[in-house]
């Protein structure tokens, strides 16, 4: 009773951080199942929070078409290539030591620290693909899903500043566009490790009734807090620096 009770407030903790700041929340799925919610095995978690993942990513995506956000063909090309890039890469984690896969997980963790706390650029509003540019959004995503798969992460913070600078759209637009690459890529994820039978189905649907909730309370705290976003930004990142650390920590203490 307490795990489920743990794993709706760790899947609330993810969603609010997402609909709060706009991406980087989850980083956090796989520590937080790890620790908070004790699952021991590093791959059912990832098969499971990446299931998780994609379930709310299109749920918010939704949202972004009903309000016009989404740019359906640039996403339609990268989130093709990074689902080819994501079954690959879900495959490689899965081959790959549990142990050794978390410790290259909080290196991971540490470089999504770092471009948090770049400052993020819009583009000019351009999403016309011309060939050059289909070839660039096209790798683009099969790089990101790569990374995604193997780590079972939605990847966000690396598909909205790959979209901008393949495509100039603006930001707004880029973070809508990303959420038809995250769904895609945690799904590719999730169905690849429940095949191997490394997806925790209960948890899951907790974590995921979770998100959902915290999603709501977070995009009502972002409509609030407005310009405070770049501090919030900061101090995630420092956050995830000290998760980061833990993990390493435990993988090498």
């Amino acid at each position: 009773m307490l795990t489920d009770v743990l794993a709706v407030i760790c899947g609330s903790l993810v969603g609010f951080i997402l609909a709060l700041i706009g991406g980087g929340g989850s980083i956090l799925a796989t520590p937080l199942l790890l620790y908070v919610v004790g699952m021991r095995d590093p791959h059912l978690v990832i098969g499971t929070g990446a299931l998780a993942v994609a379930v709310n990513a299109f749920v918010n995506l939704a949202a972004h078409a009903r309000a016009g956000n989404v740019r359906w063909t640039v996403g339609g090309v990268f989130a093709f290539a990074g689902v080819c890039g994501a079954f690959v890469g879900s495959s490689l984690g899965k081959a790959v030591d549990g142990q050794r896969l978390l410790l290259a997980f909080a290196i991971l963790m540490l470089v999504v620290a770092a471009l948090m706390l770049r400052p993020r650029r819009d583009g000019d509003g351009a999403t016309t693909l011309d060939l050059r540019r289909s070839f660039g959004v096209g790798g683009t995503g099969l790089g990101v899903g790569l990374l995604s798969g193997f780590f079972g992460i939605g990847g966000g913070f690396l598909i909205v500043p790959g979209l901008i600078l393949a495509t100039r759209m603006r930001m707004i637009n880029a973070i809508g566009t990303s959420l038809l690459a995250v769904g895609a890529f945690g799904l590719t994820t999730a169905l690849n490790y429940a095949h191997s039978g490394l997806v925790d189905w209960k948890v899951a649907g907790e974590y995921i009734v979770g998100g959902l909730l915290g999603g709501q309370l977070g995009l009502r705290a972002a409509i609030h807090l407005g310009q405070q976003k770049n501090a919030l930004n900061r101090i995630f990142a420092g956050l995830i620096v000290v998760v980061a650390g833990y993990m390493i920590w435990r993988q090498i203490g």
